[in-house]
Order: C-alpha cells, then sequence, then structure tokens
C-alpha cells in the first residue's frame, strides 16, 4: 500500500442554517471549473446534500458518519474515494463540535475532521454580528488543539462596510477571514419536509452552477484557500476488480425513490450483483430476469397518485415477493410495499400490498435518530443475531389496514443511548421492510448475504 498527497478540507459551521450547503455548493462549482476534479462528501447520514455535489462534481458523493461506521471503515471510504482527485471537499453536518453528547466529539464533524487528518473551513452566519465574530471564530478554532481552522467565511454580510467591520475584528485573530458572501436568494435550494428539494426534484441548472461558482469566486478568496491547505496523505491499494456479476439486482430510482447509500450498491456490486435501476412511477414493470428488488427511501407520499395509479407495477413486485424473491425496501421503499399510503389530507392511495399495514403522513417528524438493528431471525440481508447500524426520519407512521398480518417482527432495535426503540423490521415470505436506512458498512456481510439469497432464488426458479 502506498500514499499519495492530495489536499482536503472540511466544510463546518458553528450551528446548522449557518451556510456551510451553500459555501460547499459554491466552492465545488468554482473547483470543478478551475478544471480541479473534486471528491465530494458529506458528514451524517443525510442522502439530499451528497446528490446536489454529484450534480455539480460530476462524482459521487459518499457519506461518512462517526456512529453507523468506525473510524476505519471511514479512512477507508474517504481514500478510496478521493484517489485519483485533485482535492477533497467534505461537508460537515450540524455545528463543528455537535455530536452524541455534550461531553466529547464523539460523532461530530470535529472528530471526523481529525480521524481523516483534514484542516476545517469555518463558515459563520454573520448577521447583525461586528466585533462579536472575531470573538465566536476564536472560540471555535481554539476550544480542540487538535484540529486546525485554515480559514474563516462570513455568510449573510450586508454590504462593504459589514465586511469591513468583520476584517477589523479579525485583525487580532490568527485565522484568515477569507470572504463574506451576501445574501443571495436566486440560489437557494427551496426546502420541504424532510430536508432540502432532492437533486431529481430540482434539478440546479448549469446557470445555477455557474452562479454558485460566481458567488464564491467573487466573495471567497478561493486561491489563498488551495494555497493553504496541506497535503493529506491518502492510503492507495491496488484496485480490486469487480466479480463478474451473476445475479441482477433491481433497485427503485425515480423521484420518489432516490435515498441511496452508494456503499450499500458497491458492497452488492463486490458480491457478484449486477444494480439495474428502474422507475416504479415510470416504468410498467420492473426489469426481466430479475433475482432480487431493492427499494431504498425518498418521497412515496409525494408521487402517491401516480405510484398507485401505475397498477401494472404494483401487481408484479406483490408477484415477486409472493414467488420469494428476496427484496428489501427501506423507508419510503417500505410504505410503498404496505397496502396504503395516506396523505396528510387523508386521500388514501393503494400501493403494492406485500404488508398489510397503512402508512399515513403526520403534521410533525414521527421519528428521527441512529438506530442499532439486530436481527431476531433469519432475513434476506443477514442471519439471526446480525448487528448493523441505520438511521431512522421520516413522518408517517405504520398501523394495520384492518386485516390480519403475516408478517413477522424481525428487528429488534436501539438508538444512540442503547434505549429500545419501536422501530419494527417485518419479514414476510423473502420481502424484509423496515423504516430503518442501513448503512451496509456497519456491517459489510449484508451485501454477500443478499446476493446469496438472490443466487438461491435463482437456483430454485431455474
Amino acid at each position: 500500500m502506498n500514499l499519495k498527497h492530495h489536499i482536503g478540507l472540511v466544510i463546518a459551521a458553528p450551528a446548522s442554517g449557518s451556510g456551510k450547503t451553500t459555501v460547499t455548493l459554491g466552492l465545488l462549482a468554482a473547483l470543478k471549473r478551475r478544471g480541479l476534479v473534486v471528491a465530494p462528501f458529506k458528514v451524517g447520514p443525510d442522502f439530499i446534500d451528497p446528490g446536489h455535489h454529484a450534480r455539480i462534481t460530476g462524482t459521487t458523493s459518499r457519506n461518512l458518519d462517526g456512529w453507523m461506521l468506525d473510524a476505519s471503515a471511514n479512512r477507508e471510504i474517504f481514500s478510496k474515494a478521493a484517489q485519483g482527485a485533485d482535492i477533497a471537499v467534505i461537508e460537515g453536518v450540524m455545528g463543528l463540535y455537535d455530536g452524541y453528547d455534550g461531553a466529547s466529539d464523539a460523532g461530530s464533524t470535529a472528530q471526523m475532521a481529525k480521524w481523516l487528518g483534514l484542516p476545517v473551513l469555518l463558515v459563520v452566519d454573520a448577521k447583525s454580528m461586528a466585533r462579536s465574530f472575531a470573538a465566536l471564530v476564536k472560540g471555535f478554532a481554539e476550544f480542540d488543539p487538535g484540529l486546525r481552522t485554515v480559514g474563516v467565511v462570513a455568510n449573510n454580510v450586508a454590504g462593504e462596510r459589514h465586511i469591513d467591520y468583520l476584517r477589523q475584528a479579525m485583525t487580532s485573530i490568527d485565522v484568515p477571514l477569507l470572504g463574506g458572501i451576501p445574501r443571495n436568494a436566486e440560489i437557494e435550494i427551496p426546502d420541504r419536509h424532510l430536508g432540502l428539494f432532492t437533486a431529481d426534484d430540482h434539478v440546479l441548472s448549469d446557470p445555477d452552477i455557474y452562479a454558485l461558482a460566481d458567488l464564491v469566486e467573487n466573495h471567497m478568496d478561493v486561491t489563498a484557500l488551495l494555497d493553504s491547505l496541506p497535503g493529506v496523505p491518502i492510503e492507495t491499494a491496488a484496485s480490486a476488480n469487480l466479480p463478474a456479476p451473476d445475479v441482477r439486482i433491481g433497485v427503485a430510482r425515480d423521484n420518489a425513490f432516490c435515498f441511496y447509500y452508494e456503499d450499500n450498491l458497491d458492497l452488492l456490486r463486490q458480491a457478484g450483483c449486477e444494480i439495474v435501476f428502474f422507475s416504479p412511477i415510470n416504468d410498467p414493470e420492473p426489469p426481466a430476469g430479475l433475482h432480487g428488488l431493492y427499494l431504498g427511501g425518498g418521497y412515496p407520499e409525494l408521487f402517491a397518485d401516480q405510484l398507485s395509479e401505475n397498477v401494472s407495477m404494483r401487481e408484479t413486485i406483490r408477484d415477486l415477493c409472493d414467488s420469494g424473491m428476496p427484496v428489501y425496501g427501506e423507508c419510503g421503499g417500505f410504505m410503498y410495499l404496505c397496502r396504503y399510503l395516506i396523505t396528510k389530507e387523508g386521500a388514501s392511495h393503494e400501493m403494492a400490498g406485500v404488508f398489510s399495514f397503512e402508512t399515513r403522513m403526520q403534521p410533525r417528524l414521527a421519528s428521527l435518530g441512529y438506530r442499532e438493528i439486530r436481527l431476531l431471525s433469519d432475513t434476506p440481508i443477514g442471519p439471526a443475531g446480525t448487528i448493523a447500524r441505520g438511521h431512522e426520519f421520516h413522518y408517517s407512521k405504520w398501523a394495520s389496514a384492518g386485516e390480519s398480518s403475516d408478517a413477522a417482527p424481525v428487528y429488534g432495535a436501539t438508538d444512540k443511548s442503547g434505549a429500545d426503540r419501536g422501530c419494527p423490521g417485518w419479514l414476510k415470505n423473502s420481502t424484509l421492510g423496515s423504516y430503518v436506512h442501513l448503512h451496509f458498512r456497519s456491517c459489510p456481510e449484508i451485501g454477500a448475504y443478499f446476493a446469496d439469497a438472490c443466487r438461491r432464488y435463482k437456483n430454485e426458479k431455474g
């Protein structure tokens, strides 16, 4: 194994809502326009920001997570994805030092920066601030001596006089002020109940991307930032050749189903699976010759009409589940596998009907948090006793659809504190559904186990 040196940084903030996503997207666009190959990443379980990263850079954005994955797994994901790139840009999560609790940096952006040996660019919302801006930056830069802050960007700057005040305040601080970003509503990405609109729904046009690049280039000293970044050692190893695929996995991917950890798909490919994407909204039925199905999360509630009206797709998927095909549905995919989806307005939409449940949208967040799952019996993703980690984030609740269920609960679940959580996984034939988004790298055997289940199905069905 050799070590190559690249440059990289983590973009962080004192708190959520400070503007780190805007700065990240603008910096990605500026670096791409400069001809640099950029490897983007996102700290935390979020699916939406990585989609925007990929749209701008043309490169898959990977999730890094200090709770779902250990340090070695994060370093491996980072090193593999950063190979061949000129610069790695990691967008942080929440406030720089915010993690599991107030006693340590566990699970925080700061912890990830130290694990990867990367410096931090701090984005601070400077609205209604002048000299206090410097005090805040000084506190963040000196709070953890093991972390290096290479610069700060002021967001929500009111004008030239405002940025002059900030420069004056920063003269006594050993952190360079690299620029001030004015508020620019024209390039804001609207949000909804699970966060920002996805890259599929609010596709950044080329003019949008140029505007983001201009925003950063015109209001940040990007050259000074790049010159200040130290070399980062990246572990490189000979690329392992993927095995010739011998089973085909249909993966739902459209506006309704777009939440996937790319490493989950990679583990399936490494286990000999050919990934075939299809659309439950638009296609009349899944692709032919499949040996398994993977239905990820997303926004099925926003496309309930189209999903319900595509009767041939619903019926074919139900038939495949009834045939014993290994099927894994998480969150939105689980909702699609249930009998009905009921909107906040009370409209009922028929879904695939594999599980005799209904899922009903709520006016408020129904559940949010990390989950550790222990399988209570054998499933398509692992045998009884398998432990994996994931994340739960949804605005719907499940309930009986008024009929008896022949699905068995197969998840024992706890949150990051170890407290029991009521988020069961349900197994019927070889169909597994749950609200939890599992990160397969938390238990890499999942990919191989699901692939083997698909091979057994292939052999049984000839």
